[in-house]
């Protein structure tokens, strides 16, 4: 979770470097015509350092809850542009969304380190808003997958295409696929 402006430093570097874009600044970013991904992301965590700093209030209060809420606005459009659902404070730094394209995400779920997330994903609940899923840190998410109930998702797990996964997988870097997903391979430790 962001909670000084070195953690919003970090968050934005890390998630830069897992796009390979991490030789740009994120104000040239924003203020390129393209990089939409980016430029979600980036607010997105902005949003997040302002979110969780409120109660400290670095900038006098009123300010502090004008930037939240152009952070907010700003997030949100871009959100509702390119598809996806995402609210603050579930992803880890590193995350990396590839696609344009229906991304939903719980608000009560947690995601780790270095996720790679692609178009059509779904990350949700199960019954209840506690019975959502724990994700580990290096995991692959691909095209279509579902993952929901109170699950865990062990460290560099790789999900197939359109896999619905709703039991814990425990093993780390195991692939899954199918529906329901099962375990069907292995992979090499330390691949994003």
């Amino acid at each position: 979770m962001i909670q000084s402006k070195e953690d919003l430093k970090d968050y934005i570097n890390s998630d830069l470097k897992s796009h390979r874009m991490d030789y740009m600044s994120p104000w040239k970013i924003l203020l390129h015509r393209g990089y939409q991904i980016l430029k979600f992301q980036i607010g997105l965590r902005h949003y997040e350092y302002y979110l969780n700093t409120q109660k400290r209030r670095g900038l006098p209060g009123i300010a502090h809850k004008v930037v939240l809420k152009c952070w907010k606005i700003y997030t949100e459009n871009l959100a509702f542009k390119l598809g996806f659902d995402i609210p603050p404070n579930t992803f880890d730094k590193g995350l990396n969304i590839h696609h344009y394209g229906c991304v939903i995400v719980n608000v009560n779920a947690r995601i780790g380190q270095n996720c790679n997330v692609q178009q059509g994903v779904n990350i949700g609940q199960n019954y209840g808003p506690e019975n959502v899923p724990t994700i580990g840190d290096n995991v692959y998410i691909g095209p279509g997958a579902k993952i929901f109930g109170k699950i865990k998702i062990a460290n560099g797990v790789a999900i197939g295409a359109n896999a619905v996964v709703n039991k814990t997988i425990d093993e780390e870097n195991a692939v899954v696929a199918g529906v329901p997903a099962k375990i069907v391979g292995k992979r090499k430790p330390g691949l994003r």
